[in-house]
């Protein structure tokens, strides 16, 4: 047989086999199902309750981020590690990725006895039915407000209370602690941003120093085509090893809270 008589035998066998699996298709009603969204009345209200607690769920999901940043140590963390790889000159070693995930599983190290207290104090009394939904928030916001206003009391940042206060035409308060979150938060967070920087300042000197004399040390021997960087950066891993410098930023990060 030709070759071409063999396309044009396998050009009808192709055309038979799609017309049969359509006709097979056409016969079979294969049942799809399909998806409603609507609000409607609710008989039992045990779905009602079901029903928030998803949308509540959706909701803490979508402002996990945000509040990671802002009631947690997060950003402090995140701060001076970043800080500490610019210092050492090692660019993008460790990666973004590694800085992030170590600062997370700091925050919630750091931030464990605040976790513990919202999860006996705020969420097993409402999955058990004890208090109501309100409550639950209630008592969740309290516990990190006390967090919040001891790194404040800690760090000596209480006239970032004060500052709010007045910027909002607000008279000033006995104690911090009768302020509101709407003060709280955002006093909190330019208080671990002042603490970061000021952690990143002390860290960055000895990195400084070595810096300085690498380049002092090429320039008397005239070798200024070289970049101090470039000769520096191993000596900086080097005391950077030498000292066990994780450890020690790690434990530093740790007793600030």
């Amino acid at each position: 047989m030709k070759p071409r008589s063999r396309f044009f035998l396998l050009f009808l066998l192709l055309l038979l086999f799609s017309a049969s699996t359509t006709g097979l298709t056409q016969d079979l009603q294969i049942p799809i199902p399909k998806i409603e969204i609507g609000v409607g009345e609710v008989q039992n209200p045990n779905d009602l309750a079901i029903t928030l607690e998803i949308l509540f769920l959706i909701t803490i999901i979508t402002l996990a981020p945000s509040i990671l940043l802002m009631f947690t140590s997060f950003t402090r963390l995140v701060i001076v590690l970043g800080v500490v790889r610019g210092a050492i000159g090692t660019r993008q070693t460790p990666p973004n990725q590694v800085i992030v995930a170590v600062a997370l599983f700091l925050t919630f190290f750091t931030m464990q006895p605040t976790f513990t207290n919202v999860w006996n104090e705020a969420w097993v009394p409402y999955s058990e039915n004890q208090i109501a939904y309100q409550t639950m928030f209630e008592r969740t916001a309290d516990i990190f407000k006390n967090f919040m206003v001891g790194q404040l009391k800690i760090h000596k940042n209480e006239d970032n209370v004060d500052m709010l206060l007045e910027s909002t035409g607000k008279g000033k308060v006995d104690a911090i602690e009768d302020a509101g979150l709407e003060i709280i938060i955002p006093a909190f967070i330019i208080g671990e941003l002042e603490i970061a920087f000021k952690m990143s300042i002390l860290l960055y000197i000895p990195f400084i120093v070595v810096d300085m004399l690498v380049a002092s040390i090429l320039m008397a021997m005239g070798m200024i085509m070289i970049p101090p960087a470039l000769i520096s950066m191993p000596f900086k891993i080097l005391l950077f090893i030498a000292v066990n410098g994780w450890d020690l930023i790690v434990m530093g990060l740790i007793r600030s809270f």
